[in-house]
């Protein structure tokens, strides 16, 4: 039997497999609301056969959002574009899931294809899309040629903090049953966690322990408004990869407090605050990413999701099987291919006749395997 697909559960809900669609940014929002976009483009993964589908990250603040096409829950309208996703992912069989954001220092960017380079006003010009103010734990600009974000001040912090806990009951209200953190790529979480952006010297910076509050008092605004028989997890950067910042053993301490605050499940990825350059010490091959995984769960004694550069079947199985990691999630190779999941139970065995295809497709699909096979011609 397949373990990538056997199901798994935290708290009450059950994901029918270990796979999971990584929440991936499509900057398509109409100040900050969903759109029919979002239904084909999440929706095409829930009929592929996923476990748990993560709609993008979405801005706790209207200053959060990293671009102008970001998603968002920091009010309450943008709730009724969102809950015919999540009902549909869930109709299909998927958990529907989403990752709460705010960019910190990375906010007000232009869009990938735009240049993903800060928004000025030659944008106001051609697209009519206006700057505003990045702020961040300290006023150290994300890399060279961007503007030094505004440092946060008590007042600032809390209101975020409230912010997070005030989109998860937003989220609740649209039908998601999975929320994840948005505390890695050096969006606003992390930079308060590495001491490569967070220079501060007031509680909030210094220590590991300041450094970790941000992060901790997050978890705990969210899960006051996250329902107890809901999960949800925390994407981390497990390491920085540059001199002086965050490590790995730095993660397993926060994971064990995140657990602590009713934190379910570590996302395992890594690096982003350190600027536009990949670091050095980074060496990217399939799965690089998944001794991260690996490490957490085991000396944190808490599930996590392997994530970053997979997309062979077996590699997956086998991180599910040694226990590297609870569930995987796929990214750019579900772009590709968003029945990677339903070819993937086929290449494992543990498909036959497409019955876990969704059976408006799947019945065509065995009635043409039979002809093909009668022909002789496959």
């Amino acid at each position: 039997m397949s373990t990538l697909f056997s199901p798994f559960q935290l708290r009450d809900v059950t994901f029918r497999n270990r796979i999971a669609v990584s929440p991936m940014s499509q900057y398509r929002a109409d100040d900050g609301h969903a759109n029919a976009w979002h239904m084909v483009h999440l929706g095409r993964f829930a009929l592929g056969g996923a476990g748990l589908v993560y709609a993008e990250a979405t801005a706790v603040t209207r200053d959060g959002r990293r671009t102008h096409g970001d998603l968002g829950l920091w009010e309450d309208a943008q709730i009724a574009a969102l809950a015919p996703v999540a009902a549909f992912l869930k109709a299909e069989g998927a958990v529907p899931g989403v990752q709460l954001a705010h960019a910190g220092r990375k906010a007000s960017e232009r869009r990938p294809w735009h240049g993903e380079t800060p928004v000025d006003q030659a944008d106001v010009a051609e697209r009519g899309e206006a700057p505003w103010e990045a702020v961040g734990p300290s006023p150290i600009p994300y890399a060279d040629g961007w503007p030094a974000p505004r440092e946060m001040t008590e007042e600032d912090i809390q209101a975020t903090i409230q912010a997070f806990g005030n989109a998860a009951r937003r989220a609740l209200a649209a039908g998601f049953e999975m929320i994840e953190v948005y505390a890695a790529h050096g969006f606003l979480i992390h930079q308060f966690l590495s001491p490569i952006a967070n220079q501060r010297e007031d509680r909030w910076g210094g220590s590991r322990d300041n450094r970790m509050r941000f992060a901790l008092d997050v978890a705990r605004a969210i899960r006051a408004q996250w329902p107890e028989h809901l999960p949800f997890a925390f994407r981390l950067s497990a390491t920085d990869w540059l001199d002086g910042g965050w490590e790995v053993e730095d993660t397993v301490v926060l994971a064990q407090k995140l657990k602590a605050e009713g934190v379910d499940m570590i996302d395992c990825s890594s690096g982003g605050v350190g600027g536009k350059e990949r670091p050095r010490r980074m060496e990217i091959k399939q799965g690089f990413q998944v001794p991260f995984a690996a490490q957490v769960r085991a000396e944190a004694q808490l599930p996590t999701m392997a994530v970053g550069f997979l997309w062979d079947a077996a590699r997956c199985e086998e991180i599910i099987s040694l226990g590297e990691a609870d569930m995987v999630a796929l990214a750019r190779e579900l772009l590709d291919d968003p029945n990677w999941p339903l070819h993937a139970a086929a290449q494992l065995g543990a498909d036959e006749g497409h019955g876990k295809w969704p059976v408006e497709a799947g019945w065509w699909l065995m009635k043409r395997d039979r002809l093909l096979s009668k022909l002789g011609l496959r």
